[in-house]
C-alpha cells in the first residue's frame, strides 16, 4: 500500500530482511534495509520522491552514467542512542556538499527538503536496522547519477536520485599501512577532486592495488605536479602530527572539504591543540620521521571516522610511527562518536535528532 508522508510517496516492504542480518559481526556496507529512497528528474523537474522496498535498477544500455560517467554520492550514518532515539551528524553539511558536487558533474542541485525529508522518513521506516552498538552505525549512501538515455557526449536530461542504507561495523580494523604515492595522482587543478564523484574513487584502484601487492593497505596521494606535497590518505583527509603540531592539507580543487576534517579542526581549536592548516612536504614528514618528532598520522572521513596510521612507505624505505598511549587520533575519535551516539554534550549543534 503506497501513503504520502511529508509529500513522500511510501510503498511498504510486505517482508523484511531484520532476522536476517546478524548485528553483532556487521562487515562494512554489504547488507542492507528495506527500503530505498528514489526520486527521478524528468523534464527539467525533480518528481515526487518514493520510498519503496529495496531493490534492482533497470537501465537502458545507452544511459549516459554507463558511458559519461555523471554520478555523485555521499556517505553518512545514523547512530541510535540508549532510549532508542535516532540521531544523524551534520546531515546539512552533507546536502550542501552533495549539491556541489551535483554542480561540477552538470548534474541538477536536489532540493534539501528532498533530500532531508526524504532521508529522516526512510530512517523512521528502517530504524529497526540501525545498530546499537558502539562502533556499528547505519552507513547512510545519498547518491545521484545520469539515467537519460543517448551516446552524444553531453549532459543527460534526466537523472535519478537514491538514498540506500547498510547497518555496518567499523571500515577499518585497527592502524593501517600506507605507501606515498610517488607516480600517480588523485586529481588535479581545475579537475573534480572536490566533489565526490564516482570517477575520483575509480581512478584511485589501480594505484591502490599495486600499493597493497606491495604490502600496504591505503596510498597517501601526493600533487600532481612534483608529487612532493601531502594531500589525502585513501579516501579520506589526512591529517600529521609533528611534536605538538597537527597539520592538515588546505582543502583546493584536488582536496575534498571533508566533513570529519571540519569537526576535527573546531575541536582542536576548542581544546587549544596546536594545528596548521598549510602545504605539507613529503621531504618535511620523513625528515620527521627520522629524527624522532613524527609522532602520529591518521586519516579522517565518515566511514573510518579517524583511522590511525602505523607506518609510511617512501623510496623502497618504510617508516613506522611510535605507539602512544594518548594519542590525538584517539581523543578526537572518542570526542567526535560520543557526540554522533548522543553520550555527551553536543556544543557545536553537530547532533540532528530525527523525530520518531
Amino acid at each position: 500500500m503506497s501513503t504520502d508522508t511529508k509529500n513522500i510517496l511510501v510503498e511498504k516492504a510486505t517482508t523484511s530482511k531484520i532476522d536476517q542480518i546478524d548485528f553483532d559481526n556487521l562487515k562494512f556496507g554489504s547488507v542492507y534495509t528495506d527500503h530505498m529512497l528514489v526520486c527521478d528528474y524528468k523534464n527539467g523537474v525533480w518528481e515526487t520522491p518514493k520510498i519503496v522496498p529495496y531493490q534492482p535498477i533497470t537501465l537502458d544500455p545507452s544511459s549516459k552514467i554507463f558511458h559519461y560517467g555523471q554520478s555523485i554520492f555521499e556517505g553518512m550514518k545514523a547512530y541510535k542512542d540508549g532510549n532508542g532515539d535516532i540521531f544523524l551528524f551534520r546531515p546539512l553539511d552533507n546536502h550542501k556538499r552533495f549539491n556541489i558536487s551535483a554542480k561540477r558533474m552538470a548534474i541538477p542541485e536536489i532540493p534539501e527538503s528532498y533530500f532531508m525529508d526524504g532521508l529522516t522518513t526512510l530512517l523512521e521506516l528502517d530504524q529497526e536496522f540501525i545498530p546499537t552498538k558502539k562502533g556499528s552505525s547505519l552507513y547512510i549512501r545519498p547518491f545521484m547519477f545520469a539515467s537519460g538515455n543517448g551516446f552524444h557526449a553531453s549532459p543527460a536530461d534526466e537523472y535519478k536520485f537514491i538514498i540506500a542504507c547498510a547497518p555496518s561495523g567499523s571500515y577499518f580494523s585497527g592502524k593501517v599501512k600506507v605507501l606515498i604515492e610517488q607516480t600517480y595522482s588523485r586529481s588535479a587543478n581545475g579537475g573534480v577532486g572536490f566533489a565526490k564523484a564516482g570517477g575520483n574513487y575509480a581512478g584511485q584502484f589501480y594505484p591502490t592495488q599495486l600499493a597493497v601487492e606491495k604490502g600496504y593497505d591505503q596510498v597517501i596521494w601526493t600533487d600532481d605536479t612534483e608529487h612532493e606535497y601531502i594531500e589525502e590518505a585513501g579516501a579520506m583527509n589526512i591529517f600529521v602530527r609533528i611534536n605538538d603540531t597537527l597539520i592538515t592539507a588546505p582543502t583546493s580543487d584536488r582536496i575534498l572539504d571533508g566533513i570529519t576534517r571540519k569537526s576535527i579542526l573546531k575541536l582542536t581549536e576548542d581544546l587549544n591543540i596546536p594545528t596548521e592548516v598549510r602545504k605539507l612536504s613529503v621531504t618535511e614528514v620523513v625528515n620527521a620521521a627520522k629524527d624522532g618528532s613524527l609522532k602520529e598520522m591518521f586519516g579522517a572521513g565518515t566511514a573510518a571516522v579517524i583511522s590511525p596510521i602505523s607506518g609510511f612507505g617512501y623510496k623502497d624505505t618504510d617508516y613506522v610511527l611510535p605507539e602512544l598511549e594518548d594519542s590525538y587520533a584517539s581523543k578526537l575519535k572518542n570526542l567526535i562518536t560520543d557526540i554522533q551516539y548522543n553520550t555527551s554534550e553536543d556544543k557545536f549543534g553537530w547532533r540532528y535528532k530525527v523525530n520518531k
